[in-house]
């Protein structure tokens, strides 16, 4: 690879949040300029670390990060910061751009003319749907003109056209761009090469190719690995027996005993350190509140009773109030839930969730048994660990806090879910185990989706378009 056509180098970058939380361990690649690549791997794995080295938001503890001299990197967060919701579309910009004083209000324009959204420039930012605040997310990241564009999860909260102007956009776009995300038919529209992080062994494998060709690649190799371990180890095993039998009879024998043990020793070295494969969470159950009485009365838009077993899917384009009408009946403004019902809820940007209490504290206010070890196990479940459950909420990953929403509810046993786009964040891996659980839960189900590889495991689901109504 020339040296003139690289943005971004990693060498031997190293980075740890304490002694026993490595992220990456001597990470080496390089990323080509105008390329589009993808970041995959496991949750804590070290992909938004790598976003936030190239911000310059952290500083790597050895190793160095060359970026091309002069060039720029802006992000496209998952979401808008809880702050800045309260701002106007013109003072939110204006937090990109302090320094420009004449002239933003048309760049603004022009800028969100390019994601195909058109808005008052007084209207406040949290006042927009999923969708449309993905596009603003990416306006904002566009709006400086970035030499590297880092999209975090694009995907998330949008429509199939939403998903496909972004497609469109990436496969015409002119500049570097580094993709996180688990959308795999989204990655394969575009991706010229994969950096594939290693949660367990803190390494960074670099491949050239499109993203499926990249995937069957490192199963084709993770498979070459096993067989060559396998091959190693029988050796290994039969030389000791060897070993044993050799030692101790004569001068010779000791000496040759010496000399295989000496040539075991070398083949460990040999063997291949394996990428493990990304855990997914086992399969568990939501339990359904028990009760007497009508769960939930929807009286507008229509007028629809929901009993146990019913599951509604909330249809629409991005924009038409899905999230609204889903915010308005866990409010009692659109609909009368039962004042006995416990509700598991589960919204786009985790606002149901306090960032400033411990993921531990999280699970225990909601379980029925107040017992530590329910909650650790609980956790531990949904692949978070002590550590992780002694962090604060927001200290965790999009992911995380995900998963976490999960193990609130099977502790929670609601009476009536209600979830919006309930596999945003959701590793891929998860989608399926989470999908089969929603369709045993027993209890009424309230749903926003975009996948319709999940929506389509949920039976008997009846349907409200928004567009109809």
């Amino acid at each position: 690879m020339a040296q003139d056509n690289v943005i971004i180098r990693f060498e031997k970058v190293s980075f740890a949040y304490n002694d026993k939380s490595v992220i990456l361990d001597e990470a080496n690649f390089s990323v080509r300029k105008n390329s589009i690549v993808t970041i995959i791997g496991q949750n804590g794995a070290g992909k938004s670390t790598i976003f936030k080295l190239l911000l310059k938001k952290i500083r790597p503890q050895s190793g160095k990060i060359n970026l091309e001299n002069g060039a720029t990197v802006g992000i496209a967060e998952q979401m808008i910061a809880p702050e800045k919701l309260g701002l106007t579309v013109l003072e939110y910009f204006q937090t990109a751009l302090p320094d420009m004083k004449y002239g933003i209000e048309g760049l603004i324009d022009k800028i969100l003319d390019t994601v195909s959204l058109k808005t008052l420039l007084t209207k406040k930012v949290g006042e927009f749907s999923g969708g449309e605040k993905a596009r603003i997310l990416l306006a904002y990241a566009l709006i400086t003109n970035p030499d590297v564009l880092l999209l975090d999860e694009p995907t998330n909260n949008l429509d199939a056209s939403g998903i496909e102007f972004l497609t469109t956009f990436l496969v015409n776009y002119k500049k570097t761009c580094i993709v996180i995300s688990h959308d795999s038919a989204f990655l394969n529209c575009f991706t010229d090469g994969v950096l594939n992080l290693d949660v367990h062994t803190h390494k960074v494998e670099q491949f050239v190719g499109n993203y499926y060709d990249v995937i069957e690649e490192i199963a084709a190799k993770l498979e070459r690995d096993r067989m060559l371990n396998a091959r190693l180890e029988k050796s290994i095993k039969d030389r000791f027996e060897k070993v044993n039998k050799l030692g101790g009879k004569s001068i010779a024998m000791n000496q040759l005993a010496r000399r295989i043990r000496e040539d075991i020793a070398e083949d460990r070295q040999e063997i291949v350190e394996m990428r493990k494969e990304d855990k997914t969470i086992p399969q568990f159950e939501i339990e359904n509140q028990e009760f007497v009485g009508y769960v939930v009365k929807i009286h507008k838009p229509v007028k629809i009773e929901l009993a146990k077993g019913n599951r509604l899917l909330v249809k629409g384009p991005n924009g038409i109030g899905k999230s609204t009408l889903l915010k308005s009946i866990l409010s009692g403004k659109s609909a009368d839930i039962n004042p006995l019902i416990r509700v598991g809820y589960y919204s786009q940007d985790f606002s149901e969730l306090n960032f400033d209490q411990l993921a531990y504290d999280s699970l225990m206010e909601v379980s029925e048994i107040k017992k530590p070890q329910v909650i650790y196990e609980a956790g531990s479940k949904f692949l978070l660990n002590g550590e992780l459950l002694r962090n604060k909420i927001g200290c965790l990953s999009e992911g995380q806090k995900g998963l976490l929403c999960y193990a609130r509810f099977m502790l929670q046993k609601p009476g009536l879910l209600i979830l919006d786009e309930p596999t945003n964040h959701i590793n891929f891996r998860h989608i399926p185990v989470i999908s089969k659980t929603i369709n045993n839960y027993a209890g009424p189900v309230i749903l926003v989706s975009h996948l319709l590889e999940f929506v389509d495991e949920i039976k008997n689901l009846s349907e409200l378009d928004l567009s109809n109504v």
